[in-house]
């Protein structure tokens, strides 16, 4: 009995460990397979998997994105993209050319909105003399447009029989006061009634309460009444002459006070989102080029010059040393950050555009440049926000970028080589022109269907909400495209069901090249791109 359960208990041992060896020598061959990116397959030799949304991103061995999409293999004969797209250029012709170049960064975009404008007194301190009676101009103390002059100054003196008859009735009740004075009260308060009546309707005439104390003081009527300003201020107009007969209601003259003044500064209405109230401007003026004079935006204007496509932006100014002139012309500019956060930037100048897409040349080292397609957001003094397609640190051809894409034919640089096709591409590289692209070959095409979320006509992008695509082993998600031909957009709009193409572009993104509208669950018809 003993004997058959050592003999029972020896087979177990040796079936356990034959199936750990099988488990362990299989675990090491998977590993050795993971391990090496040179797997062979009846394709060929894989070299690595790249990412299957065209990011620059790869990995030795099979992995998902964060999406779960498998990584895309690539096998050997088919060379990364920074090889097969890089321009190569001698040291010597770089020197020749003036190759300059710069790192992308990120920093704090300041846009610039500049405009002209004119200074305006402020409406809020114009004042005009006019008169509310008839009379003749006996006498001009200010006789000059420009003159400065001070609140209680004397402007004229005036003679009008109103006035006259008006004095004459204060006379008169003042009179009859002290006759009164000693009868019933109610007599006393009726005088008093028609004295205060006659001082007031001088006083609704705007003369002043030094004229209206030195009637009281003297007790008699003055044939020539004399008119004094207001307030503060400079002499705009002055349509006055002395022996001139005025009406009520004619103006003598018009006085600004110019120790606030405005700016009106004309500004296009594709800048206006840049402006807002209380934002802070810069004005010179061409009288002062060693001045800077600083103002806030106090109003923007609900009116657009149809004309000029302007809108009228105010500025309000202090105008304390009165150095600023009514009708002066400025120079305005604005200030408008983008973002109170730095954004990766490029230069302006890196920038190549094709009119469907926009290119920058990426220095690889060793006189090696990439053309890259990267996508672009607000632009700001020489700068512009990259919102794909080129990671911080790498460095960028700001100088000379033209004459490389003229040099080396950048067109066979930015095309996807078919393998034994060269000599298709010689014929066509000898055609070249500069910043154009061409394929060598068709492009493989894969189909989808979704709904359209948003349309960015100026950028000729798309965002669709699509289901599954088989082709590509995607799953259902949402996404922005770039459109092959902006034609594409004009009868599309958000909340359509299309039926889509793309195609995998040069830098690994894909690319619409066809699309149409969905009706009844079919295509209605297709737009081919160009």
């Amino acid at each position: 009995m003993r004997v058959l359960v050592k003999v029972i208990i020896i087979v177990a041992l040796i079936a356990l460990s034959l199936v750990v060896g099988y488990w362990w020598g299989n675990t090491q061959s998977v590993k050795l397979v993971a391990e090496s990116p040179e797997v062979t397959t009846p394709k060929g030799k894989i070299l690595y998997y790249r990412n299957p949304m065209g990011l620059p991103d790869t990995s030795p061995v099979p992995k998902k994105d964060p999406m779960g999409m498998d990584y895309i293999p690539v096998y050997e004969g088919e060379e990364s993209p920074s090889d097969s797209k890089a321009v190569k250029i001698s040291t010597e012709k770089i020197q020749k050319l003036g190759v300059r170049t710069e790192a992308v960064a990120p920093r704090q975009l300041i846009r610039t909105v500049r405009a002209v404008a004119t200074i305006a007194p402020d409406e809020r301190k114009l004042y005009t003399l006019v008169t509310k009676f008839e009379g003749w101009i006996h006498r001009l103390y200010v006789n000059t447009t420009g003159q400065a002059v001070k609140k209680g100054q004397a402007l004229m003196d005036v003679y009008s029989p109103e006035l006259i008859t008006a004095q004459q009735e204060y006379l008169i009740a003042e009179k009859g006061m002290r006759l009164v004075a000693e009868s019933d009260p109610d007599i006393k308060a009726a005088m008093q009634r028609l004295a205060e009546s006659a001082l007031q309707k001088l006083r609704n005439w705007n003369i002043s309460e030094i004229e209206l104390q030195r009637l009281q003081r003297e007790g008699k009527v003055r044939e020539h009444v004399t008119l004094r300003s207001l307030t503060n201020g400079v002499v705009l107009e002055k349509p006055s002459v002395e022996g001139k007969r005025f009406e009520p209601g004619e103006v003598l003259y018009q006085i600004a006070d110019l120790s606030r003044v405005w700016v009106l500064a004309d500004v296009f209405e594709q800048d206006l989102g840049m402006i807002h109230p209380g934002q802070m401007a810069t004005i010179r003026v061409d009288a002062y080029p060693d001045k800077v004079f600083s103002g806030e935006v106090a109003f923007i204007y609900p009116k657009v010059t149809p004309e000029t496509r302007t809108a009228i932006v105010r500025i309000e100014l202090p105008n304390a040393d009165e150095l600023l002139k009514p009708a002066m012309y400025a120079h305005v500019e604005f200030a408008s950050f983008h973002s109170k956060e730095k954004v990766l930037t490029v230069p302006d100048s890196a920038v190549l555009d094709t009119g469907t897409r926009k290119l920058v040349l990426v220095d690889l080292g060793e006189g090696r440049f990439e053309p890259r397609t990267v996508k672009l957001g607000m632009h700001a003094d020489g700068y512009a926000e990259v919102l794909g397609g080129l990671e911080a640190g790498e460095v960028v051809v700001v100088k000379a970028n033209f004459l490389i894409d003229a040099e080396s034919n950048l067109k066979a640089a930015l095309s996807d080589f078919s393998h034994g096709n060269h000599a298709v591409a010689s014929r066509k590289k000898s055609h070249a022109k500069p910043g154009e692209l061409f394929e060598s070959h068709q492009p493989e095409t894969h189909r989808g269907e979704g709904s359209i979320e948003s349309i960015d006509f100026v950028h000729a992008t798309i965002t669709v909400t699509h289901g599954p695509i088989a082709s590509l082993n995607w799953p259902a998600m949402l996404m922005d495209f770039r459109v092959a031909d902006p034609v594409l957009l004009r009868s599309l709009k958000p909340g359509q069901k299309v039926a889509f193409e793309i195609t995998e572009g040069t830098a690994g993104e894909y690319v619409i090249v066809s699309i149409s509208p969905l009706h009844n669950g079919a295509a209605s018809g297709r737009h081919e791109g160009h």
